[in-house]
């Protein structure tokens, strides 16, 4: 069994320790999905949500909530973000809001805990600003898609779509 790393010989928790990693420019991709009703989709596209612009708004509070990352996940290591980007995709046959967020780095450890907190704040968002309208809404699939950078190198763990 691999060992676990934020644990110590007597079971307690701890922090990596990444002191003697070497710097290097890292990325990480994340996903999620927004599902909804249609007339709400449609008073998103139009600014015609009563709390406002909604994406705007969530594509804000997703790339605050990436800088808090580590004040919201504990032993997350405090990093230096060099650029987070959020972007969403509406699919009006399927009624959803798609997000996709890239974060990057040049440190000693990666950002994939930044880009998928990044995506659930910006759903957590749309959720919120919604709900008066529509209580069914569903956040789906919260995921990393790619990573690169550090030891690993690069990691695909879904095509580009």
């Amino acid at each position: 069994m691999k060992k676990l790393t934020h644990i110590d010989e007597s079971g307690r928790p701890r922090m990596v320790d990444i002191t003697g990693k070497p710097d290097t420019h890292r990325q990480a991709m994340a996903k999620g999905l927004v599902r909804m009703q249609p007339a709400t989709l449609e008073l998103i596209k139009k600014s015609r949500m009563a709390k406002g612009d909604v994406l705007s708004v969530a594509q804000l509070a997703g790339i605050m909530a990436a800088k808090r990352t580590p004040d919201l996940i504990p032993l997350c290591h405090p990093i230096l973000i060099g650029d987070v980007r959020i972007e969403f995709s509406i699919d009006e046959k399927e009624s959803t809001v798609a997000i996709t967020t890239t974060a990057e780095s040049t440190g000693k450890t990666g950002v994939e805990m930044e880009a998928m907190v990044a995506t659930a704040v910006a759903a957590l968002t749309i959720y919120d600003m919604c709900k008066a309208v529509d209580w069914g809404m569903r956040i789906e699939s919260v995921r990393l898609v790619k990573k690169s950078g550090g030891k690993s190198g690069t990691i695909t763990l879904e095509d580009k779509k």
